[in-house]
């Protein structure tokens, strides 16, 4: 690595709006400290994050490159051109941690690709803290991300699922839009085998946390409300 080169700090976040010091570690607030160009999703909800870990940075100092969906992929390298001059540079995720279910792992490819050093925060991940509350299998597991909107693809995305789970011991993780997780609870509920596992997560880190792991059987008599709250599920059959 050159040492004349900025470095790019993988920054996490908390998973929901809670008090930022219960989750993450001083170091985080150390580099926030003495980094003014960031990398984010939501500028508004960035300076806010940067706010209440340094409420004495100045503001106006920041400098701001977003990336999103409607970032063009041909703008990335230029968001990591002040690294190039020796400026180190902060990469933001909405929630939890960057390059992980998360769009910044595009800039991460490219500072690999221009020799920049890339130094990963401890913060929380949802999909670690899941599994390791889960009781399921902790050495395979897959995070498949979002399934198929479609009712049809999704209950065959399903039972895919749960035949891997199965064949190779390995549970499977996924994620739904917050406002049709109970959906697709009743999706998961309709279609999985009655001794197949479920693991609900949800709000982790929050103080409405609630981690359970049950059979389809045992879940169809203890349904739970999970409209609009951010759920991880997995799913595993022995």
């Amino acid at each position: 690595m050159d040492k004349h080169k900025g470095k790019l700090y993988l920054i996490p976040t908390t998973l929901g709006d809670n008090n930022p010091f219960e989750v993450l570690p001083i170091t985080v607030k150390e580099i926030i400290e003495k980094t003014d160009t960031f990398i984010v999703e939501n500028e508004k909800t960035a300076r806010r994050f940067i706010k209440k870990l340094c409420p004495n940075k100045p503001q106006p100092s920041l400098k701001l490159f977003t990336l999103n969906k409607h970032t063009e992929p041909f703008d990335l390298p230029s968001f990591l051109e002040p690294c190039l001059r020796g400026v180190h540079i902060g990469l933001l995720s909405e929630a939890g941690c960057p390059g992980v279910a998360d769009p910044g792992a595009e800039i991460v490819k490219i500072a690999h690709a221009q020799n920049l050093k890339v130094v990963p925060l401890v913060g929380p991940s949802s999909i670690l803290m899941a599994v390791m509350s889960s009781g399921m299998n902790g050495q395979s597991f897959a995070f498949n991300g979002y399934l198929p909107i479609d009712k049809s693809e999704r209950k065959k995305e399903v039972k895919r699922l749960e035949r891997l789970s199965y064949d190779y011991d390995q549970s499977q993780l996924f994620i739904e839009t917050p406002y049709r997780n109970n959906k697709m609870l009743d999706d998961l509920l309709a279609v999985l085998d009655q001794k197949t596992e479920i693991c609900i997560a949800c709000d982790i880190t929050l103080p409405t946390e609630f981690i359970k792991t049950k059979t389809v059987g045992q879940w169809k008599k203890n349904k739970v409300d999970l409209h609009k709250r951010p759920t991880l599920f997995i799913i595993h059959k022995n």
